[in-house]
């Protein structure tokens, strides 16, 4: 029990460790200038495809965040939806009429995949004017110069893609205050911490600028209709087959998250655990236990109790928090609020049974039906469909957003 106790708690220093030099890292990123073009340069067209499944929180505050963007060049915005019957449509369609000269609205055209989110890219792809694909989702909002960094990006023919670290914004209940404490804390950091440290590029949905020329070599979206984390296989096929660089803005985009429960956050890492597992290697997955040390040393100090391992896991615990809470200060507009330290505890403990899961499980209940999950999170066969129908589920609900 020494032997395991003390392994834990090193295990559980070392993660620390990393989690401090990846928020080093957080700051030299964010105090980093944002790339722009020089005033009088040529900017690209831009088309945002933003594929929409329900009424998301705040749909048309986010919709009409996306129709006053500071940019000098062209742009427009497709809104895609499934059918007419989803509740985001009539939105949709006001924020058409309301903004004709930015929004168009596209019906999905055919189901050529599993994957839903990707079933509506191929339509949107097909329905855009310009030549720079920008994928944003519907629960985002973004700061200024968000599209000129893009087009800055692309000036350099090296850059085949663009993506931006996701910080959570607007909590009301405890959990939207998990999901966006992991946003920033976790995803966001852990994105720029690999990127900086380590050169892996980690391409994130909720914000992704292509080129349509190289979507186009890559097979079009219709490549990735059957994978659930198609961002970042898109991003890991622009670096291995077209040879381009993905960069990471040094501006966040913003989750808007009002109202989740803590039942719909656990389920929803539940399913992104098993995309972690299937995307990358056994090495790493189990590497990443690491980045949540807390349950390590806690479990350290139980298999040997004494005032040392004791004060050491006290130690680890409360450094964690302050780790997380300063990463997420760090990554968006708003003040953290005071009960977001408690909702840290709570957050690891539900992603390291979430981890745990990972480890085990490769199906997921993904809107009324059970789905296996290959390798490289391939979507390899339906096993059962519900007799409810969900195809008008939240967009949250999109596992590899």
């Amino acid at each position: 029990m020494p032997l395991a106790s003390a392994l834990l708690l090193f295990a559980a220093c070392f993660g620390l460790t990393a989690l401090l030099v990846q928020y080093a890292l957080v700051l030299r990123h964010r105090r980093e200038r944002a790339p722009t073009l020089p005033p009088g340069a040529p900017r690209p067209g831009i088309s945002i495809l933003k594929p929409l499944c329900g009424a998301d929180d705040d749909l048309e505050a986010n919709l009409e965040h996306f129709a006053r963007l500071d940019y000098a060049g062209a742009y427009e915005v497709v809104l895609g939806v499934r059918d007419h019957r989803d509740s985001a449509f009539p939105v949709a369609r006001a924020a058409v009429a309301r903004w004709p000269h930015v929004f168009r609205l596209a019906l999905q055209e055919g189901t050529p995949g599993l994957n839903p989110k990707v079933n509506q890219l191929v339509t949107l792809a097909d329905h855009a004017r310009y030549d720079v694909f920008v994928i944003s989702d519907s629960n985002t909002r973004v700061g200024p110069g968000y599209l000129e960094e893009i087009a800055a990006g692309f000036a350099d023919p090296t850059v085949g893609c663009v993506t931006h670290p996701v910080a959570g914004i607007g909590e009301r209940t405890f959990g939207s205050l998990l999901d966006n404490l992991y946003l920033a804390s976790s995803a966001a950091a852990g994105m720029i911490g690999a990127k900086r440290f380590a050169n892996q590029d980690i391409v994130v949905g909720k914000s992704m600028a292509l080129r349509r020329e190289d979507v186009e070599s890559l097979g079009g979206f219709f490549s990735v209709r059957d994978v659930l984390a198609e961002d970042y296989v898109i991003g890991q096929w622009v670096t291995r087959k077209l040879g381009r660089r993905v960069v990471v803005a040094r501006t966040p985009v913003f989750n808007v998250s009002l109202g989740k429960s803590v039942g719909a956050f656990f389920q929803r890492y539940l399913r992104w655990s098993v995309i972690h597992r299937t995307a990358v290697t056994p090495p790493t997955y189990l590497a990443q236990s690491l980045l949540n040390p807390a349950p390590l040393a806690v479990f350290g100090a139980m298999l040997n109790p004494s005032p040392r391992t004791g004060v050491l896991a006290l130690a680890v615990v409360v450094g964690k928090v302050l780790v997380d809470l300063a990463a997420f200060r760090a990554l968006r507009p708003q003040p953290v609020p005071a009960w977001a330290p408690p909702a840290v505890l709570v957050k690891d403990v539900l992603l390291y049974v979430a981890w745990w899961h990972g480890l085990f499980f490769r199906t997921v209940e993904w809107r009324g039906t059970r789905l296996r999950v290959g390798a490289g999170t391939r979507l390899m066969a339906r096993a059962r469909a519900s007799a409810v129908d969900t195809s008008l589920a939240p967009q949250d609900e999109w596992a590899a957003s």
